[in-house]
């Protein structure tokens, strides 16, 4: 039996409790809150699950063996885990002392079926104009951020938004635990352009330099809850490099990088996930302040007897502008 093979029973032996909620094509998340406080995301509503280990010594011991599997430790000097499975799902742990209640385990299934733009439409995430605008902001190398919380489908917006890109073109996706090192080491590739997963610290500064340094295009995500919101985030992680900048230095710099901010947003009563809002990012006013201007922003029309939300995304009459700060323009 190759060590491949002792990894994936030992696995399923520890991970038994939750093995049908693995196995479950329609469950996206799965957190375990303890040996007995587990719950599920499916079709995207959470809920709580009967499903439970034996007892807290058991679950750690699952914690344990996901540590091993991924080739990482977790223990009371470290007890922090992120990593991902060779499946491509997510797996974050907290045993104590950073937790009070216990280990806890959350996973994050990777979606078999890459979503499409087409499938953005179908679902009514996007509609025929909001696709054909971002269509045109990716083949015009603007760089663009997907915006919103933890879950709410930015990861597969981002994968759908590549599709629009030219297939001749170079593309480097980054994504991991030492995104910095990885950033530094793409620029050395001579991509045509670059995709980060998620910015979520210091490296923001690496990926905006790169954006003002010829890297056009770039697609990054972000956890903010508005477009305005993402830019103060992206500021804020730009400063927790090891490079010094004054505020407004970092300031300048995120808004001359981004172009377009797509916001995406779960919606709880339903469990849909929608773009809300798409925006240009516009120069700095007089005052060194954002300006963020709507191209499409969605309305709630209604709720079916389902329970389905009704939501149109519609356009603002905003006349975009950031082709002005490029040698290309466009029109709407």
């Amino acid at each position: 039996m190759s060590r491949t093979a002792v990894f994936d029973a030992s696995l399923s032996y520890f991970l038994q409790p939750i093995a049908a909620l693995l196995e479950d094509p329609a469950v996206t998340e799965i957190m375990v809150n303890g040996p007995d406080k587990i719950f599920a995301e499916r079709h995207g509503r959470l809920e709580a699950v009967a499903a439970r280990f034996e007892d807290e010594d058991a679950l750690l011991s699952a914690i344990h063996n996901l540590t091993q599997y991924v080739g990482r430790n977790i223990g009371p000097e470290q007890p922090i885990l992120d990593a991902r499975l060779p499946s491509g799902a997510r797996v974050h742990a907290i045993i104590p002392p950073a937790s009070r209640v216990g280990p806890c385990l959350t996973i994050r299934k990777f979606r078999p079926d890459v979503m499409t733009l087409d499938d953005l439409v179908r679902l009514g995430s996007l509609n025929a104009q909001s696709r054909e605008f971002l269509e045109i902001c990716i083949r015009l190398r603007k760089n663009i951020l997907v915006s919103g919380a933890s879950g709410a489908g930015k990861t597969s917006l981002l994968g759908a938004l590549t599709e629009a890109i030219p297939g001749d073109e170079r593309i480097l996706v980054i994504e991991g635990p030492s995104l910095r090192q990885l950033f530094i080491a793409a620029l050395r590739m001579r991509p045509d352009r670059i995709l980060v997963g998620e910015v979520r610290g210091g490296e923001a500064l690496d990926m905006l330099q790169a954006m003002l340094s010829g890297h056009s295009g770039c697609l990054s995500t972000v956890h903010a809850a508005t477009p305005r919101d993402a830019l103060v985030r992206l500021e804020t992680l730009s400063l927790m490099s090891d490079v010094e900048l004054p505020v407004y230095v970092a300031r300048a710099q995120v808004a001359s990088a981004i172009h377009v901010i797509v916001q995406i947003v779960r919606f709880p009563q339903d469990g849909s996930r929608r773009v809300t809002r798409i925006a240009e990012v516009r120069p700095l006013d007089a005052a060194g302040q954002y300006q963020v201007s709507d191209v499409f922003a969605s309305r709630i029309e209604g709720r079916a007897a389902d329970g389905r939300l009704y939501s149109h995304l519609e356009m603002t009459g905003h006349r975009n502008s950031p082709m002005s700060r490029g040698s290309t323009g466009w029109k709407t």
